[in-house]
C-alpha cells in the first residue's frame, strides 16, 4: 500500500534566519537576472527630457512652491499651444483660396476666338410652305398660307425634317455678308461654318480648333470686320405670341473658344442695325481650385471625351446636355442643336460645375451710327436699295484685340499643409519648446512603463514546493524520493541501522519494515 512519510524537524530560529537570508538572497539575484533593468521612473525622465519646463516640475528634488509655479507655468503654456493649434487646424480645414492676377507680356500673335452670329429671326416668310408652317405651328403661331385653310385632305404632310427645314428656310450667309475683313484679307462666307443653335442656322468664323487664326497685331483693323443685312422684309409676321416669338431686329454674337459650343440664347449679345459696333477682346485664362479648395471639374486622364456628342467638356456643352435629358426624358425627341449621343435622361437635377482651366474673352462694346447721309446714298446705289432700307437692315460688327496680351487669373490655395506644419511648428517652440523628436521621447517612455507592467503581469512567481510556517518544515515522499541517494528498498534494508531510529521498528512486524509514518 502507498505510504506518506512527513517529518517535521523544528530549526532554531538562529538556524533559520540565515537560510532565509541567503534564499531571499538567491531569488532576488535571479529575479534581476531575468527581468532586466528597471523602467526609469518619471523623475529621472523628466530631469533628460526636452521639454521645457518638465524636469523643473517633476524631477527630482524637494517639493515647494518653486515645483508648483513651474508644474502651473508648463500646464498654462500647454493649455495655449493647445489653443493655438485648434486655431490653425480650423483654418486648415475652412481651405481658403485667393486669387492672382497675372498680366502677361505682349505676344508676337495671340489665336484669335471663335465669333457666331444669329440673325434673330429664325425663318424666312418667303420660303416656308404651308407643310412648314404646319409642323411650325407652336413656334411661328402663323395662319395657313392658304386661304381655304388646311382641309382634312390637306394634313397628309410627310414627316417634318427639322434639319432640312432650317437650311432651307433659314437666313443664308451668302445673302446676308455684303463685306468681310480679317487683318486687312478678304473673307467670305466660305469661311464660315454652319452651327445650329436656339435661333436655328447660324454661322461661326474660325470655328476649327485645329487651326485657328492667329491675330498679328492690337487695335481696330487687325480683327474681323464684317457688314450683315439682316433683311428684315422677310422676318415672319406676328399672328399671336408665343414663346419663341421676338420683338426684336438684329443679330445675336457670341465670342467664344473654338473648343466651346455656342450657347448664344444665353451668353451672347446684341447688335442693332443702323449702327456700327466695336468690340474690343482680351483674352482670359482662368484657372480654378479642384476639391477641397474650390468646386471645379478637372480635366479626365484618358483620352476619351467627358460629354458624348462634345471634344472636351466646358459649361455650355454641359448645359446642351442637360436640355437634351430634359427633352428626350419628357417627349423622346431631341431639338436639333442639342448634341446627337445616345442615352436617355438622368431624371436627376442637372449641375455643371467649372472647368479647372477655362479661356474666356473679356468684351468692350461701343457703337456709333451709320450711315451718314453721304453713305446712305452710296450704299443704297452699290446695293440698289433705298435709303430707309440701308438704315433699318445694315449693320457693322468690328471685333478686334485691345492689345495682344492675356490676363491669367488663377485660384491659389491660401493655407496649405506646409503652412499648417509651420506654424504649428513656431506655436510648439514658443509656448513648451518642443517638436516632433520630443513627443517621441514621451511615446518611447510610456511604452516603457507599459511594457513593463505587462511583462510582470504575465510573469507572476510560482508557489513553492517547500513551505514553511516559522521553524518547522513538511516533506512529502516525492521529496524524499528525489533527495535519496538510493532509489531502490535494498539500499535502506542494507543500512536500515544507521538511517532509522531503533524506536522506529515495529516489534512485531516483519524485520526492516517501516511504520505508515514517524516523526523525527
Amino acid at each position: 500500500m502507498p505510504i506518506e512519510i512527513v517529518c517535521k524537524i523544528k530549526f532554531s530560529e538562529e538556524d533559520a534566519k540565515p537560510k532565509e537570508k541567503e534564499e531571499g538572497d538567491e531569488q532576488s539575484l535571479l529575479g534581476a537576472a531575468c527581468q532586466g533593468p528597471p523602467p526609469r521612473d518619471l523623475a529621472t525622465f523628466a530631469s533628460s527630457s526636452t521639454l521645457h519646463g518638465l524636469g523643473h516640475a517633476c524631477g527630482r528634488g524637494p517639493r515647494g512652491l518653486r515645483r508648483s509655479l513651474w508644474a502651473l507655468a508648463l500646464l498654462a503654456s500647454l493649455a495655449a499651444f493647445l489653443y493655438q493649434a485648434v486655431g490653425l487646424a480650423r483654418s486648415y480645414l475652412a481651405r481658403p483660396h485667393l486669387v492672382s492676377l497675372d498680366p502677361a507680356g505682349v505676344a508676337p500673335a495671340l489665336g484669335f476666338p471663335a465669333v457666331t452670329l444669329c440673325n434673330i429671326n429664325r425663318f424666312r416668310h418667303s420660303a416656308l410652305s404651308d407643310a412648314d408652317i404646319f409642323h411650325l405651328a407652336n413656334l411661328t403661331g402663323l395662319p395657313p398660307k392658304d386661304r381655304d385653310g388646311h382641309r382634312a385632305a390637306g394634313l397628309r404632310y410627310p414627316e417634318p425634317d427639322m434639319v432640312d427645314i432650317l437650311n432651307r428656310t433659314g437666313h443664308q450667309l451668302a445673302d446676308m455678308l455684303k463685306s468681310c475683313n480679317f487683318s486687312g484679307h478678304h473673307c467670305s462666307a466660305s469661311n464660315f461654318s454652319v452651327v445650329y443653335t436656339r435661333y436655328g442656322k447660324c454661322y461661326t468664323f474660325n470655328a476649327d480648333p485645329q487651326s485657328p487664326r492667329p491675330s498679328r497685331a492690337g487695335g481696330m483693323g487687325s480683327g474681323l470686320e464684317i457688314m450683315l443685312d439682316i433683311q428684315q422684309e422677310e422676318y415672319l409676321p406676328i399672328w399671336r405670341e408665343t414663346n419663341e416669338t421676338s420683338f426684336e431686329a438684329g443679330i445675336r454674337v457670341q465670342i467664344h473658344s473654338q473648343e466651346e459650343p455656342p450657347y448664344i440664347h444665353q451668353l451672347g449679345f446684341g447688335v442693332s442695325p443702323g449702327f456700327q459696333t466695336f468690340v474690343s477682346c482680351q483674352e482670359q485664362r482662368l484657372t480654378y481650385l479642384p476639391q477641397p479648395w474650390g468646386n471645379c471639374r478637372a480635366e479626365s486622364e484618358g483620352g476619351e471625351p467627358e460629354l458624348q456628342g462634345y471634344a472636351s467638356y466646358s459649361v455650355s456643352a454641359c448645359r446642351l446636355r442637360c436640355e437634351k435629358e430634359a427633352v428626350l426624358a419628357r417627349c423622346h425627341c431631341r431639338m436639333v442643336h442639342m448634341p446627337d449621343s445616345l442615352g436617355g435622361g438622368s431624371g436627376g437635377r442637372c449641375v455643371c460645375p467649372m472647368p479647372c482651366n477655362l479661356t474666356r474673352y473679356g468684351k468692350e462694346i461701343s457703337m456709333v451710327r451709320i450711315p451718314n447721309r453721304s453713305s446712305a446714298r452710296y450704299l443704297a446705289r452699290k446695293y440698289n436699295r433705298n435709303e430707309t432700307y440701308i438704315r433699318e437692315n445694315f449693320l457693322v460688327l468690328d471685333v478686334f484685340f485691345e492689345a495682344l496680351t492675356s490676363e491669367s487669373v488663377e485660384q491659389r490655395a491660401a493655407y496649405g499643409l506646409s503652412a499648417l506644419l509651420g506654424d504649428i511648428g513656431g506655436q510648439m517652440g514658443l509656448f513648451i519648446g518642443a517638436s516632433v523628436l520630443t513627443f517621441l521621447e514621451i511615446l518611447d517612455y510610456i511604452y516603457e512603463v507599459s511594457w513593463d507592467r505587462l511583462k510582470r503581469t504575465w510573469r507572476r512567481p510560482k508557489p513553492p514546493l517547500r513551505t514553511s510556517t516559522g521553524g518547522i518544515s513538511t516533506l512529502g515522499l516525492q521529496e524524499l524520493k528525489e533527495q535519496s541517494p538510493c532509489p531502490g528498498r535494498g539500499c535502506a534494508e542494507a543500512g536500515g541501522a544507521s538511517s532509522l531510529l531503533p524506536n522506529h521498528h515495529h516489534p512485531h512486524g516483519p524485520p526492516g519494515g517501516l511504520f505508515e509514518d514517524f516523526a523525527c
